[in-house]
């Protein structure tokens, strides 16, 4: 089973310069965490600021974190 990622949340097209002794050298091209990571974090995030009564573990509440990222990613689409 393929999870939609919703592509890279910061895109970056290639690497960057920066300079080292007289040297100028380039980074590699990244594109970080995906829009799924970046989603859960954020519901994440909203829970732990404000956490729903109950004996959750930390492990429910990530997979929950990953069900919102999941709804957010699917409503995009509508």
């Amino acid at each position: 089973m393929r999870i939609e990622t919703g592509g890279p949340a910061f895109p970056n097209e290639g690497g960057h310069k920066f300079v080292s002794g007289n040297e100028v050298r380039k980074t590699l091209p990244s594109s970080g965490m995906t829009l799924r990571d970046f989603f859960a974090a954020k519901a994440m995030q909203g829970w732990t600021a404000n956490p729903l009564p109950n004996d959750s573990s930390i492990q429910e509440v990530a997979e929950w974190a990953y069900r919102q990222a999941d709804a957010m990613l699917e409503a995009r689409t509508k």
